[in-house]
């Protein structure tokens, strides 16, 4: 397993669960970049529909997992709510209701009266809303490293500062990994390292048009809880947090630094552009060692140190102005709740894919490789139930899902980006 973010921890947690030999190795530390930065939500709600099944699995695959952790991850069943401002939203939500129903899931429109009664006292007019009372909440940071403890009391081993620096090939097929403390053979490699999963994957010439985005968030001091679940319209997202205060997100807000692979992938993106122009903030450069920084070497050797090691950690810095717009915006919608206070904000790099759904694919031309990347946002709700079709390709399972929407080749087939009715 390459990367320790919440995708390869789960996968190597039902690997060793089925008896493989599992080496996971994390160049800096579990969790270190955004699976412990993301909102914390676990959702199925608004999911594009070839998600959903898979997602509907990961929520009952968290129930078990908490269960089953040391540590107490701040797993609470709030729901999670999408406020509509006009009528326009809430037919778009109720476009998406079908796709719920088809799964069993309790999603469900809701009237400005019963809007009123679910969070009290918001002070925006809001139409309706769409909400399912099953999607939950978690805290990142804690319940990732809890799931990587339970995958190594399943028996996988755990290597953080161990940066995998190439794969190691032979006869056009993976034999090992070449790390910076020296080769590990494995017939079988699963590629999961988040926002530098197109680096590497270029380095051994597969290509994935891959980009990375900034997102900031913040969190407040402890304030009276209103709601337990999460919130969000079109400007604010918020939850509330185990330590009493709320995490604030900018609802659709993402930040790009444009390098090298931005370019080479804007064609794919085109179809995102035009439906969401305004969503995306763009720098002309990335800062000196993010993946797709205008300096960041696209070859090295193996012998040698490796863009992975000069960055251990992607930490980017948040947008002071915007956590100053949380601020104001998550006043505007609660002022009952008295001033914001804010606690401490940060911000991750999420990978993201121009049809807004990951890669979940072997590597037919180079056999043993196996990638799960470009979650897109989505990744630490629905981490679990990714792990357990990643463990089942690797293992030449049946995965359970239909897995056509995921394929590696859709960006080489000629395929028309597709973006899903997710909301």
């Amino acid at each position: 397993m390459i990367g320790g973010g919440v995708i390869g921890v789960c996968t190597a947690l039902y690997l060793a669960e089925a008896g493989q030999s599992v080496v996971l190795l994390e160049k800096g530390r579990i969790a270190g970049e955004q699976s412990s930065r993301n909102w914390g939500w676990i959702r199925q709600q608004g999911r594009d529909p070839d998600e959903l099944p898979i997602m509907v699995e990961a929520n009952a695959l968290w129930r078990d997992l908490a269960q089953r952790t040391n540590l107490d991850i701040g797993l609470t069943q709030g729901g999670v709510t999408y406020l509509a401002k006009t009528e326009d939203d809430l037919a778009r939500y109720g476009d998406w209701l079908p796709h719920a129903q088809a799964h069993g899931v309790d999603s469900r429109l809701l009237t400005k009266k019963q809007v009123a009664e679910l969070i009290p006292g918001m002070a925006r007019p809001y139409t309706g809303a769409l909400y399912t009372a099953s999607d939950m909440r978690a805290e990142p940071w804690v319940a990732v490293p809890a799931l990587a403890g339970v995958a190594a009391r399943a028996g996988a081993t755990i290597i953080e500062a161990c940066a995998v620096r190439t794969l190691d090939i032979e006869a056009g097929r993976v034999a090992g990994v070449m790390t910076e403390a020296g080769r590990i053979r494995t017939s079988q490699v699963v590629m999961a390292g988040g926002a530098w999963s197109a680096l590497f994957l270029r380095r051994h010439g597969v290509s994935i048009p891959q980009l990375s985005v900034r997102a900031t968030v913040a969190a407040t001091e402890p304030m009276p809880m209103v709601y337990p679940g999460g919130a969000t319209d079109d400007r604010i997202a918020f939850r509330p947090r185990a330590d009493g205060g709320y995490s604030l997100a900018a609802g659709g807000f993402h930040e790009l630094f444009i390098g090298p692979d931005a370019f080479r992938a804007l064609p794919k993106y085109v179809a995102q552009l035009r439906a969401d122009p305004f969503g995306t903030r763009f720098f002309a450069k990335a800062p000196k060692g993010y993946p797709d920084a205008w300096s960041t070497p696209r070859k090295w050797d193996a012998d040698g140190p490796s863009p992975f090691e000069a960055m251990r950690i992607l930490n980017p810095a948040p947008n002071a102005r915007k956590v100053s717009q949380l601020t104001r915006d998550f006043h505007e919608v609660l002022p009952g709740l008295g001033p914001v206070r804010i606690k401490t904000a940060w911000a991750g790099m999420i990978d993201t894919m121009p049809d807004v759904v990951p890669v979940v694919d072997r590597v037919d031309a180079l056999p043993g490789l196996t990638i799960g990347t470009g979650m897109s946002g989505h990744g630490f709700g629905i981490g679990p139930g990714m792990g357990k079709v990643l463990a089942a390709l690797v293992m030449g399972n049946d995965p359970g899902h239909d897995l056509t929407r995921f394929r590696l080749s859709r960006f080489s087939d000629g395929s028309k980006m597709r973006l899903g009715p997710s909301v």
